[in-house]
């Protein structure tokens, strides 16, 4: 069982891991096959987590390898919540709603 404060994976690294490297898909090939505006450079940014997964990078890599949009847009959601809250200052409740006992 992981940590619950660990770095989430980031989605980059979930592609070359999980999907490109043991399907021995190379990254020029993966953006070959998925055309339009996808390079080699692209799909790399992402693999080296310098570029976001976001919903239309999602609905292609879903496309590709039969997954959910949904599972690529959750990867990304929980690695960039994570760095969200390791800048977070934290606020105090609202005196009102500890009354309530929220």
């Amino acid at each position: 069982m992981f940590p619950k404060n660990r770095q989430p994976t980031h989605p980059g690294e979930v592609l070359w891991e999980e999907f490109l490297k043991p399907l021995t898909i190379s990254q020029e090939h993966f953006a070959m096959h998925l055309g339009g505006s996808w390079t080699q450079p692209k799909v790399s940014e992402i693999v080296n987590k310098k570029r976001r997964v976001t919903e239309a990078i999602a609905l292609d890599f879903a496309d590709a390898f039969g997954t959910s949009a949904e599972f690529w847009l959750n990867l990304q959601a929980q690695y960039d919540l994570w760095f969200a809250k390791q800048n977070h200052e934290q606020i105090s409740l609202l005196p009102e709603l500890k009354v309530v006992g929220l």
